[in-house]
């Protein structure tokens, strides 16, 4: 089993894990301008873009590939269910994680009784059922969620569906696992366990992961902070990237 890793620049180590259905290329922009000043290591997850598919997309999986890929201390910028995947990460290997900076998610991506946070199970046991009768299709609509309310929506969603296969369709069993994560995993009792510097990027407009979850989630953390982007929905880095960058970049010149 092998990650695709695209590594750009030179500098402190980065790592940039995307969300799910999506892969690498999305952080293609962002990841040029951070390569400036940063060695910035781009990352299919497994089943995605140029990776190979696994037997099993669990969490614990997912972690144990980044691990052995990178086996200094990094940053981790994860989005979505990349940032579900980064907050694991830091839990399971505090000593390899030196920063994180989490982007549009949340501790638990799915609503329970005492969480409101999130998507509820029924759309997302909905997105499991249509997933296996139309991949592409499935995909199309999450992303349409994804800029629900954002400025320039219409012009983003375009820029998302072009980016969308540009490295070929994810494959279904990652699909399912990833759906899985989002579905059953619910962080906020290890987020103490959390004490790297981390800063949380919310989406004002962010319909998926709202952002009252985010802020949660750096306010359950020992040393947080959230920073809200007016206007922004689920892609932030897309939408507003001066502002993502500037908020970035401070953050790591810490």
């Amino acid at each position: 089993m092998s990650l695709y890793v695209k590594t750009i620049g030179a500098g402190e180590p980065v790592v940039m894990l995307h969300g799910w259905g999506m892969h690498g290329g999305i952080w293609e922009s962002t990841a040029v301008r951070l390569a400036e000043s940063f060695e910035v290591h781009v990352v299919d997850l497994p089943g995605h873009g140029e990776s190979n598919s696994p037997d099993s997309f669990t969490l614990d999986n997912v972690v144990d590939q980044l691990s052995a890929r990178f086996g200094q201390q990094v940053t981790v910028i994860g989005w979505s269910l990349g940032g579900i995947i980064a907050q694991r990460w830091a839990v399971r290997e505090p000593q390899n994680i030196k920063r994180l900076v989490l982007v549009a998610t949340t501790p638990s991506f799915a609503q329970h009784d005492d969480w409101d946070s999130g998507m509820s199970q029924e759309m997302l046991t909905q997105f499991s059922i249509e997933l296996e009768n139309n991949l592409a299709a499935t995909l199309r609509r999450f992303l349409a969620l994804q800029v629900r309310g954002s400025e320039a929506e219409r012009e983003l969603l375009s820029e998302l569906r072009k980016l969308l296969f540009i490295r070929g369709e994810p494959h279904l069993n990652a699909l399912r696992g990833g759906l899985n994560i989002l579905r059953d995993t619910d962080m906020r009792s290890e987020l103490p366990a959390i004490n790297q510097p981390a800063l949380v990027i919310a989406g004002q407009r962010d319909k998926l992961t709202p952002p009252a979850g985010s802020h949660y989630l750096a306010q359950a953390m020992l040393n947080a902070r959230i920073v809200e982007i007016v206007g922004a929905a689920h892609a932030p880095f897309l939408s507003h990237q001066d502002i993502f960058i500037e908020h970035v970049k401070s953050f790591l010149y810490e």
